[in-house]
């Protein structure tokens, strides 16, 4: 099989193409510079530099051209701060790209393509209760994500959407996401005790992710699904002794708060958002509510994407001291783009 992709530098995109050229997979990828210093990226992948918003139709057509599968690893999630109004910047990036590209992937005789979403999806898909989509920006776009992928498959054309959580791992020279959790709990660090929510997450490896795309690159679904990924839940408590050993503060004591408290700390981010002309993809009044939420999964869906077991633990701790590292200014990481 030969796979076109967008965001084969990236920590999840470098990852699928792995596995893919593993498995005897052939991989193409445009994707935009720098590469990162020591990345593992596969030499035997066919790297075209550029932005893809800015070639023409012609020129992704000829970028198509042999493939058999399409996967869209690029894109920005809720951290990636934006002006109002802030669902502008997640269709530009997010959902616009494949508004364009998919009809082009059909035009060019592609058998399936894989669009990497977010479990706030099935979030908002199982709390009808909550105005979930109506409060969060973020989510009511990874939503409108997966509407227009399922308006464009049929049973000539898979289209595969893979609802991703919390992922560890760590790839060398790009700056980890995590450094956002170390600013967010570094204020704490002089008080007897970390608040933090009730509820929890469900959670990956990067390597585990790479699996699930190149899963669902091979897998005929007959049109559209919506996977539901992830392989370890654990609350938000049981993930913090984790940070906190990888830290140097094992035993560091965690008291969860209910929604209502944490609500009451939010409101100077409301302010340094108005203040920097921020508009949030995700409401931090209503944030709260979402993070006092199990939000677990089953492993059924990645299992039957051929994941494996990984060292969770190993993952988080890597992300974490790198995360350290870099909220210290003690390393010159990349940023983190859409890839």
């Amino acid at each position: 099989m030969k796979v076109f992709m967008i965001g084969g530098t990236g920590l999840l995109g470098c990852e699928a193409a792995k596995v893919l050229i593993e498995k005897g997979h052939e991989v193409k990828s445009v994707a935009l510079p720098p590469l990162p210093e020591g990345a593992p990226i596969p030499k035997e992948m066919e790297i075209i530099f550029g932005d893809i918003n800015k070639k023409s139709d012609d020129e992704i057509r000829d970028m198509l051209k042999g493939c058999d599968c399409f996967i869209f690893a690029a894109g920005v999630d809720e951290r990636v701060e934006f002006p109002a109004p802030v669902y502008d910047a997640y269709y530009k990036y997010n959902i616009a790209p494949l508004e364009r590209i998919l009809p082009l992937c059909k035009e060019a005789g592609l058998k399936r393509a894989v669009v990497l979403g977010s479990y706030f999806s099935w979030l908002a898909k199982d709390r009808k209760d909550m105005p979930i989509c109506e409060k969060n920006p973020y989510i009511k776009s990874r939503i409108d994500q997966e509407k227009l992928c399922e308006s464009f498959a049929d049973e000539n054309f898979d289209v595969s959407v893979l609802e991703l959580p919390y992922i560890f791992g760590t790839q060398p020279g790009r700056r980890p996401v995590w450094v956002i959790l170390i600013e967010q709990i570094a204020f704490m660090d002089k008080w007897p005790f970390t608040m933090y929510p009730k509820g929890g997450t469900t959670m990956l490896t990067v390597h585990q992710v790479g699996q699930a795309i190149a899963g669902a690159a091979e897998k005929h679904v007959g049109g559209f699904k919506a996977w539901r990924i992830g392989m370890y839940n654990m609350t938000w408590k049981e993930f913090l002794a984790i940070v906190y050993e990888a830290r140097g503060m094992k035993g560091r004591k965690v008291l969860g708060v209910a929604p209502w408290m944490m609500k009451m700390g939010m409101g100077k981010v409301v302010k340094d958002y108005a203040a920097r002309g921020i508009d949030s993809g995700m409401d931090p009044l209503f944030l709260p509510y979402i993070m006092d939420i199990n939000i677990f999964a089953e492993q059924k869906d990645c299992l039957e994407l051929g994941v494996t077991d990984d060292d969770i633990r190993a993952a988080i701790f890597d992300s974490i001291k790198v995360s350290e590292d870099a909220y210290n200014g003690k390393v010159k990481l990349l940023e983190m783009k859409g890839e």
